[in-house]
């Protein structure tokens, strides 16, 4: 999530940039841009299919037992956003103190944006994401924003360690964090069970997950969906990345098509023997659904083999378009990569908005979209669409947005108002 700015490549000028090149000597390097840009679009593709899916809020798309490929992929291609978006964030940071921000600024910085992220999580993006201010019944879902949150702060400190040790804590924190999946506590089971006490409880909020009650119940709940481990790993890892853009582009090509390589090998080769992942793939019904089980790998937390299914491809994409000349195309998804979290925000309304509004011209139920989400959130099964239509959506939702993100692009790169680099 960059916080830095620079002018918007335009069509009459794409010929003569190259992506990989910092941008107008303001220290924005478009081939990240761009990967930033792709992955946020396809983050909309998401949650489109969340608001205007016929079973988007009920049905989970990597059941085996009741998805179809399909509808598999299309959340499978999502998953590649948050390790990408988590990961890019620190990668930013590092960009910043090239910039020539000091580490004390950086510091401070990183801390101050970290608690807005958490505060924002907790306000603006739940009330865009749910329509509903019912704070009795859910205190809210921490997601990718919390994460980042969390992420920033601790980084806010790791930076003042030498990079070799912020990118041997990163790795191992992305490497080692599965060991601890067996140990896990008690989670909430319903009324009269016993509920976590505080080691429990930050227990779940750092590496287990699950529903908290952090006034007891009843009383609004918690639904921690984005523990801590290991973002605050992938965060560090992005920012010890960041130093590759000082090598000669050659060589930093050449590098990144060997990590990305060796990534997307190991995790083959892991996924094969069915280790490092909480999620065992098996054989199914037809050959396409037993490639859908083996990719099929654990989020919540995510897993080794999860971070190197999206990460890996995301390095080969960093070395395909390192010095390559802006398209048209490249350029749209640029734009959306210069203002991640404006864009995020906004993707909340508008693929709520689009579930909401086809809802309503169609005549069929839309109650259950102002309703916390949860085991009390009543959907009827006349409700949604085809995923025709969640593709129709998800395009005309981009189109909309990216006048938008294109005009506040622009703000901040006229402008160097100090509350711009929190939006």
């Amino acid at each position: 999530m960059a916080s830095y700015a620079t002018p918007i490549t335009t069509a009459s000028d794409t010929a003569a940039s190259p992506v990989a090149s910092v941008a107008a000597g303001r220290g924005r390097i478009d081939s990240v841009d761009l990967l930033r840009g792709l992955i946020m679009v396809i983050m909309l593709l998401d949650h489109t299919r969340d608001f205007v899916h016929a079973t988007g809020l009920q049905q989970d798309p990597t059941n085996m037992a009741t998805t179809h490929p399909a509808l598999f992929f299309t959340r499978w291609v999502t998953h590649f956003c948050a390790p990408i978006f988590v990961f890019l964030a620190g990668t930013s940071a590092y960009f910043l103190e090239t910039r020539g921000k000091s580490k004390r600024d950086l510091s401070k910085f990183l801390l101050t944006r970290g608690l807005w992220l958490i505060v924002l999580e907790f306000t603006v993006v739940r009330i865009f994401a749910f329509w509903t201010v019912d704070y009795q019944n859910l205190l809210g879902i921490p997601q990718v924003i919390w994460a980042i949150g969390w992420s920033m702060i601790v980084l806010a400190g790791l930076i003042h360690l030498p990079l070799r040790a912020v990118a041997i804590f990163g790795i191992g924190m992305i490497v080692l964090h599965n060991l601890a999946d067996p140990l896990r506590v008690p989670g909430f089971r319903g009324p009269g069970s016993p509920l976590p006490g505080f080691l429990g409880s930050l227990w779940m909020i750092l590496h287990q997950g699950g529903i908290l009650f952090p006034f007891g119940f009843p009383g609004p709940g918690l639904f921690v969906l984005y523990p801590l481990i290991p973002w605050i790993g992938v965060m560090a890892a992005g920012y010890a990345f960041g130093s590759l853009y000082k090598m000669e582009a050659a060589d930093r090509q050449r590098l990144l098509v060997r990590m990305g390589l060796a990534m997307i090998a190991t995790f083959i080769v892991l996924r094969a023997f069915n280790v490092w992942d909480p999620r065992p793939w098996a054989v199914q019904k037809s050959a396409l659904l037993t490639v859908c089980s083996f990719l099929n790998v654990e989020k919540y937390p995510p897993s080794l083999l999860f971070i190197l299914m999206t990460i890996g491809p995301g390095m080969l994409f960093l070395a395909r378009f390192d010095g390559v000349r802006v398209s048209r195309i490249a350029s749209f998804f640029i734009t959306f990569g210069r203002v991640p979290l404006f864009f995020y925000l906004l993707q909340w309304l508008t693929a709520h908005g689009f579930g909401v509004a086809l809802g309503i011209i169609a005549d069929r139920p839309v109650d259950h979209l102002f309703q916390s989400p949860g085991p009390g959130q009543i959907v009827s099964p006349d409700s949604g669409f085809n995923l025709g239509v969640v593709y129709a959506a998800w395009i005309a939702g981009t189109l909309l947005l990216y006048p938008l993100c294109r005009w506040f692009a622009g703000v901040k790169a006229r402008r160097r108002d100090w509350w711009l680099s929190y939006i």
